[in-house]
């Protein structure tokens, strides 16, 4: 799978980025640097500590995510460039959690029960002390 884009992918994606964050606070110094971090973050499925050095300090990129999350900034860059394509509504994801599996599948034991008859409980000794 390639995950390189080119130029003018992030021209438009820089573009949408910039018209999503939130008018107030600190702009950060470097909009495509940020965003190939976060890129390789989720592409290599990593911990924020294992990110490269060439993305900047790793304490700096995940304070920016955090709270650029918490102000709704990528939803709303999500939903800008899905209202450019004509066809973002042909796409739907969906996690693990939301999937609900079998009544077969909760994980309860199988197979028969094995059922000792009431002659032999009564022909064995008390279990108590």
């Amino acid at each position: 799978m390639s995950t390189k884009m080119t130029d003018g992918d992030w021209a438009v994606a820089l573009e949408v980025f910039r018209a999503s964050l939130p008018r107030r606070g600190d702009k950060g110094r470097n909009d495509r640097l940020f965003l190939e971090a976060l890129h390789y973050f989720a592409v290599h499925n990593i911990t924020w500590r294992a990110l490269p050095e060439r993305f900047g300090r790793w304490n700096s990129v995940w304070k920016r995510f955090d709270r650029l999350s918490k102000a709704g900034t990528f939803d709303l860059f999500f939903e800008h460039l899905a209202s450019l394509s004509s066809t973002a509504n042909l796409a739907q994801m969906f996690d693990s959690t939301i999937v609900r599996a079998h009544v077969s599948a909760a994980g309860a034991k199988g197979g028969k029960k094995v059922r000792h008859s009431a002659d032999r409980a009564a022909a064995s000794p008390p279990k108590s002390t």
